[in-house]
């Protein structure tokens, strides 16, 4: 008989930037009973660091490394450690031990970053993994290594290869996909059309359904006060949204809207929808923090691998004084599993 210890996902943990609290609260998150209950937690990145994070968080065992073309074995007692090879991206030739300055952005640790996310999607890909959670990267230190993603998201999408993904945020009372990310807010009225939003809509219902939500019930948030007021306020919802909706009911989806931003998230979080699509990134962030800052967790729908992050960011001002916050990444990884176990099913 199978225990049902080693039915436990293996959730690849990358520590995002080096320079911030990622290394800590990846490490401490993956040391927690809760974790280790249901998952078998493989670290991303360099194991000094991640050790001597463990040792200063009372955790007694050791720490072993894992070999990047390994399997982690069926029982765990501790975590593990998987390094990234620092040498990438190809041709880079950076020393693996050069040291990095805490709280502050610099290519180094924008490569660091990357490298561990790259050996997770490997990881993933390859079924070495089942499943990956991210801490906080530095979009800053990205872009001064010389790779040129807004963040995470699209970083992931090229590395899968992957064309239709929408970052999404899961709270305990709220769901919220993004239309839009980082853009510029001046942008965003432009990138408000029809063929978007029914791509959006249409991969929202197919993935919760994927992850056990049966009949997902959707709501779209207007970008214009009031929703546009009958278009007195603007003329995207009228001109592209309720196109987008009509044609997606037709196709058997239940979506309503567009309605007012300044009350649609208050009616989700008490329970009228399972998920709000937002058109721009502080329309639905704001919300999400609001109601469950440090509970919320991203994760992008649309990926052929599982992955979820933290909802916070690399926090430099506290980086290597031991006082951060770890419960966001703990959320994260536990969501990596029981979604790791829903596709499954």
């Amino acid at each position: 008989m199978t225990s049902s210890l080693s039915l436990r996902p293996r959730v690849g943990i990358t520590v995002g930037d080096p320079a911030g609290i990622g290394p800590e609260i990846a490490t401490r998150a993956a040391i927690r009973p809760e974790v280790l209950a249901v998952c078998r937690p493989v670290l991303i990145g360099d194991p000094q660091p991640l050790r001597e994070w463990a040792t200063r968080s009372g955790f007694t065992r050791e720490l072993r490394i894992l070999a990047p073309a390994a399997t982690a074995p069926d029982l765990l007692e501790a975590p593990l450690i998987l390094e990234p090879d620092y040498s990438w991206p190809p041709g880079s030739g950076e020393p693996s031990r050069e040291p990095i300055e805490m709280g502050r952005e610099q290519p180094l640790a924008g490569r660091r970053a990357a490298a561990a996310i790259v050996t997770a999607v490997e990881g993933c890909l390859a079924g070495r993994l089942e499943a990956m959670a991210t801490a906080p990267i530095s979009k800053t230190s990205l872009a001064m290594a010389g790779i040129q993603f807004p963040g995470h998201t699209e970083f992931l999408a090229h590395l899968t290869g992957c064309d239709d993904y929408a970052m999404t945020f899961i709270a305990p009372r709220l769901r919220v996909a993004l239309l839009t990310t980082h853009v510029p807010l001046a942008r965003v009225p432009g990138l408000v059309r029809r063929a978007d939003l029914e791509r959006l809509i249409r991969l929202v219902d197919r993935e919760l359904r994927r992850y056990g939500i049966e009949h997902p019930r959707i709501a779209l948030a207007g970008i214009n006060p009031h929703a546009g007021e009958g278009g007195l306020f603007g003329d995207e919802e009228q001109r592209e949204m309720v196109p987008a909706i009509a044609s997606c009911r037709d196709a058997g989806i239940d979506v309503g809207g567009p309605f007012p931003g300044d009350t649609i998230f208050v009616r989700a979080a008490r329970g009228e929808f399972d998920l709000v699509i937002s058109c721009y990134h502080d329309q639905g962030l704001i919300p999400v923090k609001c109601f469950s800052f440090g509970e919320a967790v991203n994760v992008t729908l649309g990926l052929p691998i599982i992955r979820t992050s933290v909802d916070h960011g690399t926090a430099f001002d506290i980086a290597g004084q031991g006082i951060a916050d770890e419960s966001s990444m703990v959320a994260a990884i536990c969501l990596a599993a029981e979604l790791s176990r829903q596709r499954s099913r």
